[in-house]
C-alpha cells in the first residue's frame, strides 16, 4: 500500500476503511501521534494514523511549554511529586527538542522561549517557592528567585500585590493551532495516511502482529503505537495490562488581540493559572480550570464557574487584562498518569508500544515522540528509559 500524501485523501468522511493492513498503525493524532507517524514516516516506513478526532489534549492545548515543576501538580498530586522529579530532566531537553523540531517540519510555530514566572502573593507562597527553586537546581534545573523590585523591572504588568516570583528561563510558549498543522502537514508530506474519524475499539494479537477493530472495520497491522491519552487506558486493559492513564477535563479562554507587553509564561505558586501572549497579541488563559465530562461522554463542556474564576484570577494578576474582550473559550481532556511518561514496547506485548508523556504532555510530546519511534526503529533512543519503564505499575500491582 503507498499512503496519500494528502490530508484527506486518507479515507471518506465515513464508511469503511480503504484498506486492510500496514506495516505501522499510530492510534492517536494528536501532537504525540502525529509525531511519531512522521519520524517513521520519514524512515520510509508505511504508516496510518487512526484518529478518533475528540477534543483531547493538543487540540485544546494553551500553548504552554513548561520546564519548572508546576505548583498545581505538587498540590493536587503530591503523592506524585516523585515520579514527576525522575522525569524533571527531560523538560528543558524538550523544549531544546522544540526548536530543532520547528525547523524540522519546516512550520511556524510562533515558538518563543522568553521565560517563565510563577508569581508569589504573599511571603508563604514565595517561601514555597524558594523551597521548590532549590530543589528543582538539585536536580539540574535553572530557575531564580526575583524580589518584588527586581520583578517591577522585569514584568511591570504584574499587579502590585506581587511580592516575587520564580524565574525559569527556559519556560516559553507556541501558537498551538499553527504547531498542530504544520507538524500534520509535515508528516502526511512523507506519505503518513490520517484516518478521522476513526475510533479504535479495541486492539487483539493477530499471528505476528495485530488487529485493530475501528469504527469503520478492522485493519492489521505488523506493530502498534498507542498515542491515544487518556484512551489508552481501555486499549491496553482489553491486552490485559495496566496503564493508569486518567481524564482531566479541563478549559482555556484566548481574548482579543491587544499590543504585545506580557513577555513571559505566568504561574501561580498556589492557585491553578497559565497566561501567556500570542505574537497576534492575543491572550491565552488557562492552567487547571475544571471542565466536565459527564459519564458516558467523549467531549467535556465548559463550566461557567470555571470559566468566572480563571478569569478573576488572570485579572488580579495582570489588570491591564480587564477591558479586553473574551472571543472564545472551550474544553479538552488532558492525561494525566504518576507524574511520568510511559514510553516504549508494553511488557509481555511485542510490537505494541505505548506514547503517552507525563504531565505537561504537549511540552514532552516532539520528545517522546522521538524516543517511541527511536524504541519502533530498534534504535537507542539516547535516553534512560528506567523512569519511563512501560511494566511499572504491574510491579506496583496499580490496577
Amino acid at each position: 500500500m503507498t499512503p496519500p500524501t494528502s490530508l484527506h485523501d486518507a479515507a471518506p468522511a465515513c464508511g469503511a476503511l480503504p484498506f486492510a493492513r500496514t506495516d505501522i498503525a499510530v492510534i492517536g493524532g494528536g501532537i504525540v501521534g502525529m509525531s511519531v507517524a512522521g519520524f517513521l514516516a520519514h524512515e520510509g516506513c508505511e504508516v496510518v494514523v487512526l484518529d478518533a478526532a475528540i477534543a483531547g489534549g493538543s487540540t485544546a492545548n494553551a500553548g504552554s511549554l513548561h520546564v519548572q515543576m508546576q505548583s498545581r501538580f505538587m498540590r493536587l498530586f503530591p503523592h506524585r511529586v516523585a515520579g514527576m522529579e525522575r522525569q524533571l530532566p527531560l523538560y528543558p531537553e524538550a523544549v531544546r527538542f522544540w526548536r530543532d523540531f520547528e525547523a524540522t517540519t519546516g512550520g511556524h510555530f510562533e515558538l518563543k522561549i522568553s521565560g517563565g514566572l510563577m508569581v508569589a502573593e504573599t511571603p508563604q507562597q514565595l517561601d514555597f517557592l524558594v523551597t521548590k527553586s532549590r530543589r528543582e537546581r538539585e536536580l539540574g534545573l535553572s530557575t531564580e528567585i526575583l524580589g518584588r523590585d527586581d520583578l517591577r523591572r522585569l514584568a511591570p504588568w504584574l499587579g502590585p500585590q506581587i511580592v516575587g516570583a520564580e524565574l525559569c528561563a527556559d519556560e516559553g510558549k507556541l501558537n498551538p493551532l499553527k504547531c498542530n498543522a504544520a507538524v500534520r502537514a509535515w508528516a502526511c508530506r512523507a506519505g503518513t495516511t490520517v484516518v478521522e474519524p476513526c475510533a479504535v475499539r479495541a486492539v487483539e494479537p493477530d499471528g505476528a502482529g495485530y488487529v485493530l477493530h475501528t469504527a469503520r472495520g478492522p485493519l492489521r497491522a505488523r506493530r502498534v503505537v498507542v498515542a491515544a491519552g487518556a484512551g489508552a487506558r481501555a486499549l491496553m486493559e482489553g491486552q490485559g495490562v495496566s496503564l493508569p492513564v486518567d481524564p482531566e477535563p479541563l478549559q482555556m479562554t484566548i481574548t482579543e488581540a491587544a499590543p504585545p507587553y506580557i513577555s513571559h509564561l505566568v504561574q501561580h505558586a498556589e492557585r491553578s493559572i497559565t497566561l501567556k501572549q500570542l505574537a497576534n497579541g492575543q491572550v491565552v488563559i488557562g492552567g487547571g480550570w475544571p471542565a466536565r465530562l459527564d459519564a458516558g461522554a467523549t467531549q467535556p463542556v465548559v463550566e461557567f464557574g470555571s470559566l468566572a474564576g480563571n478569569l478573576a484570577l488572570a485579572q488580579a494578576l495582570v489588570p491591564s487584562l480587564a477591558p479586553l474582550q473574551v472571543i472564545r473559550t472551550w474544553a479538552g481532556i488532558n492525561a494525566k498518569v504518576d507524574g511520568r511518561g510511559v514510553l516504549g514496547e508494553m511488557p509481555g506485548r511485542p510490537r505494541l508500544y505505548a506514547a503517552i508523556p507525563g504531565d505537561a504532555g504537549y511540552t514532552l510530546g516532539p520528545l517522546s515522540a522521538r524516543i517511541v519511534a527511536d524504541i519502533v526503529l530498534g534504535r537507542e533512543p539516547g535516553v534512560d528509559l528506567a523512569p519511563y519503564a512501560t511494566d511499572r505499575f504491574e510491579a506496583a500491582g496499580v490496577a
